[in-house]
């Protein structure tokens, strides 16, 4: 042996080394002018309703173990199933399916906001496709 360290690579590697330096760099898609106020508006109602959403989550990811631990419901500690106390099963088994309705329930509040704002566009649009909402156009 020669003492010497050499690197060795399988021919995928180097292909993938060499793909990456030959693209260019990423960019994210940028956003036609016109529909800018529309994205603004529709990311605005979507934080709105996700704050409610969050809220519920707060509620009851806190809300669950705290009612329990200040003994809301004093008998769910004695009655066992499996060998486990009622209480910690509640803890266990309530959250996730709590957590997944509020899920749906969150997806379909933004589709409803998607939908009212397509609508609302629409409506602003005559039958030639000009906007009659005056913004950008002449005043005259």
């Amino acid at each position: 042996m020669t003492g010497r360290r050499v690197a060795v690579t399988s021919p995928q590697t180097r292909l993938a080394h060499a793909r990456r330096r030959y693209r260019g760099p990423w960019r994210p898609a940028t956003l036609d002018p016109a529909e800018m106020p529309r994205a603004i508006a529709l990311h605005r109602a979507g934080r709105k309703r996700a704050v409610s959403a969050l809220a519920a989550l707060g509620v009851l990811i806190v809300g669950l173990p705290l009612s329990l631990s200040l003994s809301l419901w004093p008998g769910l500690d004695e009655v066992r199933v499996a060998g486990v106390p009622l209480s910690w099963a509640a803890i266990v088994v309530v959250p996730f399916p709590a957590m997944v309705a509020v899920a749906f329930w969150q997806l379909h509040r933004a589709e409803q906001a998607e939908r009212a704002f397509d609508t609302d566009s629409l409506d602003n649009f005559d039958k030639t496709g000009s906007s009659d909402n005056g913004v950008g156009e002449d005043a005259s």
